[in-house]
């Protein structure tokens, strides 16, 4: 496998969560991709750190994996973790998980992914 599939499986993994809700696949499928979407968008998409720096004021610009998880660095591997938990301000909590664009896409696809999973056990249901 080439290192840019390995690295972005989860975009083709979401193109194919839309074609099987257009194609009315099974729950089973849907929700299968759906929590794959979701995992690869919070701990395996290639994305910068943003963890806030020891100054207080900068974030940090190493490279990380995941929406939700930091770099190499000790004190930043479960920084942004702990904000959705502990969050003191909501300022702080968007700018080290959303620093740029490209996280704030990684976020929609890991909360559309959740949302298409709750929907795939849910509509079967009803």
């Amino acid at each position: 496998m080439s290192r840019g599939l390995r690295s972005y499986w989860g975009y083709l993994a979401a193109a194919a969560l839309i074609v099987a809700w257009g194609q009315g696949a099974t729950g089973l499928v849907i929700l299968a991709l759906s929590l794959a979407v979701s995992a690869y968008a919070g701990f395996q998409v290639p994305v910068w750190c943003g963890a806030v720096n020891r100054d207080g004021k900068t974030y940090c610009r190493n490279n990380a994996y995941g929406v939700l998880m930091g770099c190499s660095k000790r004190q930043h591997k479960w920084q942004k973790l702990k904000l959705i938990v502990l969050r003191s301000k909501a300022g702080d909590f968007s700018r080290a998980v959303f620093p740029t664009a490209k996280e704030k896409f990684n976020a929609f696809l890991a909360v559309g992914g959740l949302l298409s999973a709750i929907a795939a056990v849910v509509v079967p249901t009803l």
